[in-house]
């Protein structure tokens, strides 16, 4: 399983912004607590959950191991989310 962030730099309150997401649901909140990112920045979406995160939580995710990619790469592997075969009982 993998952990992906994009490289979108999202102006928000004064703070860039960017896209986290994973393989699978259960590893992307997993992963998430792991590095302190608050479950209430998870946007399950119809089309593409993910976390918002700021720049120093992307610093943290690729030091634990996450992969930095391009935002479309980010959005394929959310979408692939929507429809599979981990439950969205959780979030």
């Amino acid at each position: 399983m993998t952990v992906y962030v994009d490289d979108a730099s999202i102006p928000y309150k004064g703070k860039l912004r960017y896209h986290m997401t994973a393989d699978s649901k259960e590893e992307l909140h997993a992963f998430a607590a792991e590095i302190g990112v608050k479950r209430c920045w998870y946007h399950k979406g119809r089309t593409h959950p993910h976390y918002d995160i700021t720049g120093q939580q992307r610093a943290a995710a690729l030091l634990s191991g996450a992969l930095s990619v391009d935002t479309r790469k980010v959005l394929a592997v959310a979408r692939g989310l929507v429809g599979g075969s981990v439950s969205d009982r959780d979030g």
